[in-house]
């Protein structure tokens, strides 16, 4: 699901609210995690999943081109982790789904 399509669906499902005002709600809500994990923050939305910032150590890599050997410097990223209710309800969809396929 993109970014329109998610505004698209919530206001579908909430006509009173206009789609200026989703759009502006759920672009400041994006800022703000993204603001947060820029600041090294931990984002935590219970029963959806947190977010956090993992380093990855610098290494040494090869040039796929010449094989050279090239640093490869450290970097952060960002990292999710999914909450129990929302693995529970991928995977009770997964099992919906390979009971249907399986038949």
């Amino acid at each position: 699901m993109t970014k329109s399509e998610l505004i698209k669906n919530i206001c579908l499902e909430y006509p009173q609210l206009s789609s200026r005002d989703v759009e502006m709600a759920t672009r400041l809500i994006l800022d703000y995690l993204s603001d947060a994990l820029a600041d090294d923050e931990r984002i935590e939305i219970r029963g959806f999943g947190s977010f956090s910032m993992h380093v990855r150590p610098a290494k040494l890599g090869r040039n796929p081109k010449t094989g050279e050997p090239v640093m490869v410097p450290e970097k952060r990223v960002p990292h999710f982790k999914a909450g129990k209710e929302l693995r529970e309800q991928v995977d009770w969809s997964a099992d919906g789904l390979q009971g249907v396929a399986g038949s």
